[in-house]
């Protein structure tokens, strides 16, 4: 069942996104080579908490940490523990935030120091543009598929795969909500979108092709071929005037 939000509920969950925002700048400012994943997500816990919020992944189905910590062929859902980062590594982060009972969901990558590998270079902007090339058509009486034929198109023209067995998805009182968001699909088909519908939007892309496996923990879910992966995600919601990015 999808959640219409009224405009004091959207205003509750960019409350919660304007903290998970000035998190992810903290984090995104700390991440360097030498710098281990485990000291991003206690900064990240801390940050959240000193801010009356909740960090909304940790203990979520059993999840151990406040970020995802991701890196290089890993995809998502990375656990964050005593590995650092080297120079190089293309590293993605996705936290949320419970705030007052509302949820915000966001993530980014980016490369640590400097980048030697042009095409991780180019697929981490290539990303970055697909969310927004998605939320440009996040808007009322647009359909799920035009996000995800936008996505699709945009990230397949430059030769990158999209991650199709992950989707962005519906939030607000619960971390994951209806409709599923898919960074593929067809213009005109899905769910239409309404005013005071709230999603995350999160094109997943790999440098190579899009099959995927789960490491033996549970969790980091990272390419078949050891491709680099990338991921950014916003919550959204879909207004009078277009799309309102919750989390920027």
């Amino acid at each position: 069942m999808i959640e219409i939000k009224t405009i004091e509920e959207i205003e509750k969950i960019r409350n919660s996104g304007r903290i998970l925002k000035s998190v992810l700048n903290l984090v995104r400012e700390n991440i360097k080579p030498g710098v281990a994943t485990i000291e991003l997500s206690r900064l990240a816990e801390d940050f959240i908490i000193k801010h009356g919020a909740i960090p909304a992944f940790k203990g979520y189905k059993g999840f151990p940490e406040a970020l995802c910590i991701s890196i290089n062929e890993e995809l998502i859902h990375g656990i964050p523990g005593s590995r650092t980062i080297k120079e190089s590594d293309v590293v993605s982060v996705d936290g949320g935030v419970l705030f007052e009972g509302w949820y915000s969901d966001a993530a980014f990558t980016v490369i640590a120091g400097e980048p030697v590998n042009e095409n991780a270079r180019r697929l981490v902007e290539v990303t970055e543009q697909a969310l927004y090339v998605g939320i440009k058509e996040a808007k009322i009486n647009n359909r799920i598929g035009d996000i995800g034929h936008s996505i699709q198109n945009f990230i397949e023209s430059f030769g990158f795969s999209v991650i199709r067995d992950y989707s962005g998805h519906g939030i607000g009182k619960k971390l994951h909500e209806d409709p599923s968001v898919p960074n593929f699909g067809r213009s005109g088909q899905g769910v239409l979108l309404k005013k005071g519908m709230v999603i995350a939007i999160e094109p997943m892309v790999a440098e190579g092709n899009n099959k995927l496996i789960v490491e033996a923990n549970g969790w980091t879910v990272k390419t078949l071929d050891h491709s680099l992966a990338a991921h950014f995600e916003h919550t959204v919601a879909i207004g009078n005037n277009g799309p309102e990015v919750l989390t920027a």
